[in-house]
Formats: C-alpha cells, structure tokens, sequence
C-alpha cells in the first residue's frame, strides 16, 4: 500500500480549505524502462473526499495527471473537529483511505 496521505483542513468563515498530497507513482503506461520496455500503467483512477457522510467531492484521474499528486479545493460547511476522509483507487485495484480533522 501507498503511503499516507498528507491532509490539512481548515475552516475560515463558513467554508473548509482542503488540501491533499497523494503519494502515488502515476505512470502512463507509455514511458519505457532501460530495457526499452513499456512500463505498465499504474494510476489513480477515482477520488472521493467525505465529510460527516456528505461527498463533498468525487472525481476521476488518468494517467495524464503528475506523479504524487496534490489537490486543494474548498466546500461550504464544517467545523473544527469534524472529519474529512480521502480515499482514492486505481487501474490496479489498491486503494488508500485517510482522514484528517478540521483545523
């Protein structure tokens, strides 16, 4: 499995700022290795950002997007102490679940 993800929130005037740091390889699948070889595709595919089990965000990747990945967006609501969870998957089938408290 991937390691952790980096999560910050914070709540300012009603709105959460979320920001996220994936680490994830996210090849294409069209890069070749020493031996001339295709490296297999390996990429995040789906990403889901819940808080109090409200999505507040669902998105799709590709491989076009860049190795470890960071993502920063803003939703209306939360609190501080509430819980923001972050999972991702991808073309091979691991996933990633992590959480983090609004600030």
């Amino acid at each position: 499995m991937a390691n952790p993800m980096k999560i910050r929130a914070a709540v300012k005037d009603g709105v959460t700022e979320v920001k996220v740091l994936m680490s994830h390889e996210m090849e294409t699948g069209q890069r070749k290795d020493s031996s001339g070889n295709l490296v297999p595709a390996h990429f995040i595919t789906e990403l889901t950002v819940v808080w109090n089990g409200k999505t507040v965000l669902d998105a799709q990747f590709g491989p076009a997007v860049s190795k470890n990945p960071y993502l920063a967006f803003k939703f209306k609501g939360g609190a501080k102490g509430d819980k923001v969870v972050v999972t991702w998957k991808d073309n091979k089938g691991d996933s990633r679940t992590d959480e983090a408290a609004i600030a």
